[in-house]
């Protein structure tokens, strides 16, 4: 089952390339995939022919209990049958349905293949989690598929919103799914169906929840307006998403859950309810509608509220109709689809106002039409009519319920019968429609699905036996399927049904009145549009209240929500331990006061650079107090960090005033220390209780022992970085690499990997050129030159790279690491730029900062690749002895390349900053012609 999602997959990646070479063409060979899982299903028929199931297990996140658990049993085998044969033909049909040149598709074969795969993998899924994984991608590309034609705002309308009401439902089933899991310790349907339930509020809010996933995704009432706006997709689209797959979703989860949850708290009345009123509001509004897409789409939605009340009543013989009437349903509904897309491709049109004459014109299409048409309206011998009768006979006992399911029954008869009159029929008054031959490609598909449904009606004893070990989950079977039962009660009502639906159709005229007003006061889509209209006021609304502007008004905001919330539940619970020691000595204390105070000041600082400089001493006595607790790798990051962001901050500084605004007054200055103080207090409390609540030793004790034995380093720090949890490293610098790139791309205009700017060449006479100690200097101004500062930068910063190498080298058994050496090199870098201006800094760097970023994230993801081939794992270290000359033996640990990449990305992190905030700031200063900020460049005998 796994080769079937891998091929699904792999055809999906190559679609765009063949249909860039085949054009519609390629929809043929893609149609290979959903065929072999059409394949694949007939081979397994004898596993699920008595009741087995096939099952494969491949182990994924075994900490979390989630494993790719895949298994097919009867109705997973039906549903096979389904996705993957009414998938092939409707590709084929595409082939023709689309000319060479229509816009977007190639992304529409890739992205209909990949529904194919989601739709392969929701129904073979066995982990309720992996399911809803396939059930959200089938969302996805549903959303892409359905607003295919995105220059049309229809299309985009109907994606949108058949993405809002799908995904909504998803996250509650979801949540469902999350409750039912906990309860029976893990999240296998085979595991759950045989433990025992939860009682009382717990089940009904979980089966509440898993409902409403299902009805949003089958459009059952009342989630059921998007299906008819979606519409607007391509004819294909319509019949394999809306026919044979996406809206049989919510169906098919109804049906694998229905055996153990089926007479669990309000399951049975939710799932009749709004079966029974989908039919019927459906069907009734089918009776209505001129466009023929649009009546088949109606007249989905009533067949999906009759397949939810017939799967979901929970009994042997429903269940055995139901799965009956999912099949035929399928069969009949994607051949009309196809056959509209043909008459629309041929005739230029759907509407049934504007068709005459079209079943002398086209008789084959006709007669495919025809068939399909009888099957959904349920005469014999068509499987739509054995379904039908079954589903008659499974509620002789319910007569309210049977009544109702009567009226339905007609009302599709009704639309059936309108559908073939407006198609086909010869109108008076209106010329005859003239019609294209459609190509074979368009009419076999949409023939082989309805003569599909006549010879499974006809087979109906085996076709039944087939499907009867699904129907024995709910309980013995008393009688099967099967074309003739003789003259039994449900053959009665289904000739009323019959026959009151050509009467509905007959007086279409004296009913067009009644039609016309008949209807919901406030229709689905009118519905959704109203919610949507408030949600966008309210949203509008809270952001012109809360969104003003100002950062400390949000910040403020988030940590009162922080003491309000949190500190409230810690100061009722009290969870803190007793007997705290305070300080471990006398100097601590000290060091702590002076955090404290400096916090204070800053929060009233008048001055920019006097807040930044306190702000600064809090960070550098955090890093004290980690050489207090004996920490220096913490205390040389934390130094380091805090000195990179002063320098950060002083590059920020230069373009701001240089003092705060008269804002805040006194009183609200106050108001922001008491925030403070109270957001302290909160998260101290909160540290406090969280290092008094472990119940079990920390997995860190082991991590010396594992650095020296499997990491080949004494640095219990630097080894947990690069090797014990080198994943979370890998994340970090892959958030180091986005956040640079997000930076600069709010500043850069140019391209942050080409060449960097040249400095200007002087001009003046090779006599009066003397030796400059920064080539970059001679481009400043002489107010912002400081001589002292251009030599000692000179002295020292080829001495600070070599440290910085020194700690790259030396962090496997020493302080340091490549996260340090990689601030070391950027301080560096700063203080080049700081000397001698941007010029100074391309000498210094002359390679692009997103190089370094790339080369960094590169050489980690390289060295994760070589443990795999040293080793087996990823990111795992290996030793590697070594000898040479004149050193002897030693060894080099794998994880020193990973290393070197953090180093590269942290580079790499700083010179895009001080390219962002510092050079190219500069150079739109100069462009702007700022006299105070602007650069020079020597001339002749005058400088400007």
């Amino acid at each position: 089952m796994l080769v079937l999602l891998i091929l699904h997959l792999m055809a999906a990646l190559l679609a765009p390339l063949l249909v860039r070479w085949w054009g519609p063409r390629a929809c043929y060979p893609l149609a290979l995939a959903p065929a072999a899982t059409f394949g694949w299903a007939v081979a397994h028929t004898g596993a699920v022919r008595d009741g087995g199931a096939v099952v494969e297990t491949y182990p994924w996140i075994p900490q979390l209990r989630f494993d790719l658990a895949l298994r097919v049993t009867t109705l997973g085998w039906l549903m096979l049958l389904l996705v993957g044969g009414v998938g092939a033909l409707v590709l084929v049909y595409s082939a023709r349905y689309f000319h060479a040149g229509s816009a977007g598709l190639a992304r529409f074969a890739g992205v209909m293949v990949a529904f194919a795969g989601a739709m392969v993998g929701l129904v073979i899924s066995d982990d309720l989690l992996l399911l809803y994984v396939f059930w959200e991608l089938t969302t996805v590309f549903s959303y892409l598929l359905i607003g295919h034609s995105t220059e049309r705002r229809s299309s985009r309308w109907a994606a949108a919103q058949a993405l809002t009401v799908t995904t909504l439902g998803g996250l509650a089933m979801l949540v469902g799914f999350l409750l039912l899991g906990q309860h029976a310790g893990g999240y296998r349907w085979s595991t759950i169906a045989a433990a025992p339930l939860p009682g009382g509020g717990y089940l009904v809010t979980a089966v509440l929840l898993v409902l409403a996933g299902a009805l949003a995704k089958s459009a059952v009432f009342p989630f059921n307006a998007w299906l008819p706006v979606a519409m607007a997709a391509p004819t294909p689209v319509s019949a394999y998403l809306h026919a044979a797959a996406m809206v049989k979703a919510g169906v098919f989860l109804v049906g694998l859950l229905g055996p153990v949850l089926a007479h669990a708290g309000p399951w049975r009345p939710v799932t009749t309810v709004a079966g029974l009123v989908t039919l019927v509001a459906g069907g009734w509004a089918a009776l209505r509608q001129t466009d023929l897409k649009l009546l088949l789409a109606y007249g989905t939605v009533s067949q999906l509220g009759l397949l939810t009340v017939v799967l979901g009543v929970g009994t042997p013989q429903a269940a055995l109709a139901g799965v009956a009437l999912l099949a035929a349903h399928a069969l009949f509904k994607a051949a009309l689809f196809l056959v509209v897309g043909a008459l629309d491709h041929g005739a230029g049109s759907r509407d049934l106002r504007e068709l005459s004459r079209v079943g002398r014109e086209a008789p084959l299409l006709a007669g495919v039409a025809t068939l399909a048409a009888a099957s959904m309206a349920g005469l014999p011998p068509l499987l739509g009519f054995v379904a039908k009768e079954a589903v008659l006979a499974a509620f002789t006992d319910r007569p309210l319920v049977l009544a109702v399911l009567v009226a339905g029954i007609a009302l599709t008869v009704g639309y059936s019968v309108r559908f073939l009159w407006g198609a086909f029929a010869t109108r008076p008054g209106v010329p005859t429609t003239g019609i294209e031959r459609p190509p074979a490609a368009m009419v076999v598909p949409a023939a082989l699905l309805a003569l599909a449904g006549l010879a499974a009606g006809v087979a109906a004893g085996p076709f039944g036996a087939l499907l009867r070990p699904y129907a024995e989950l709910f309980g013995p079977v008393e009688e099967g399927l099967a074309l003739w039962h003789g003259p039994t009660l449900a053959l009665g009502l289904s000739a009323v049904a019959i026959g009151g639906g050509v009467l509905l159709h007959l007086a279409r005229g004296p009913l067009a009145p009644a039609l016309a007003r008949l209807r919901i006061p406030v229709g689905g889509n009118q519905g959704y549009e109203w919610v949507t209209h408030r949600f966008d006021r309210v949203a509008i609304e809270v952001t012109g209240a809360t969104q003003r502007g100002s950062l400390p008004q949000y910040l403020g905001t988030v940590l009162l929500a922080l003491v309000l919330v949190p500190g409230a539940a810690m100061l009722l619970s009290r969870p803190w331990r007793t007997g705290i020691a305070l300080w471990d000595s006398p100097v601590q204390l000290l060091v702590c006061l002076v955090i404290a105070v400096a916090a204070l000041l800053a929060v009233g600082a008048r001055r920019r650079l006097t807040a930044m400089l306190l702000v600064g001493v809090t960070g550098y006595g955090t890093a004290m107090m980690f050489v207090l607790y004996g920490a220096p790798d913490l205390a040389l990051t934390q130094f380091l960090v805090e000195t990179a962001t002063i320098a950060v901050f002083v590059l920020v500084l230069r373009r701001l005033p240089e003092r705060f605004s008269a804002r805040p007054l006194r009183r609200s200055r106050w108001v922001r220390r008491g925030i403070g103080v109270a957001a302290g207090l909160v998260l101290a409390g909160l540290a406090l209780a969280a290092s008094g609540a472990r119940r079990v030793p920390s997995i860190s004790a082991a991590f010396p022992e594992l650095a020296v034995a499997q990491g080949y380093g004494r640095n219990v720090v630097n080894v947990t970085l690069v090797d014990i949890r080198a994943w979370d490293t890998m994340g970090e610098i892959a958030v180091l690499v986005v956040t640079a790139t997000g930076v600069a791309s709010l500043i850069f205009e140019r391209s942050r990997t080409g060449p960097r700017p040249r400095r200007p060449r002087p001009t003046a006479p090779r006599a009066d050129r003397r030796t400059v100690w920064l080539r970059g200097g001679t481009t400043l101004h002489a107010r912002r030159r400081s001589i002292v500062f251009e030599v000692v930068t000179r002295l020292i910063f080829h001495t600070v790279l070599l440290f910085s190498l020194f700690l790259l080298f030396s962090g496997h058994n020493a302080p340091g690491g490549g996260f340090s050496g990689g601030l070391v090199a950027g301080l560096a870098l700063a203080l080049r730029y700081l000397a001698g201006g941007r010029y100074e800094l391309a000498e210094a760097a002359p390679v692009g900062a997103g190089t370094v970023l790339g080369a960094g994230l590169g050489v980690s993801v390289g060295t994760g690749v070589l443990g795999l081939l040293l080793s087996g794992d990823v990111l795992q270290s290996v030793k590697v002895n070594l000898w040479l000359p004149l050193v002897g033996h030693f060894y080099l640990v794998t994880s020193l390349f990973f290393d070197i990449g953090v180093y590269l990305v942290v580079v790499g992190l700083v010179l895009d900053i001080l390219r962002s905030l510092g050079a190219e700031v500069d150079r739109h200063v100069e462009a702007a012609g700022e006299p105070s900020r602007g650069l020079v460049v020597e001339r002749e005998g005058d400088r400007t």
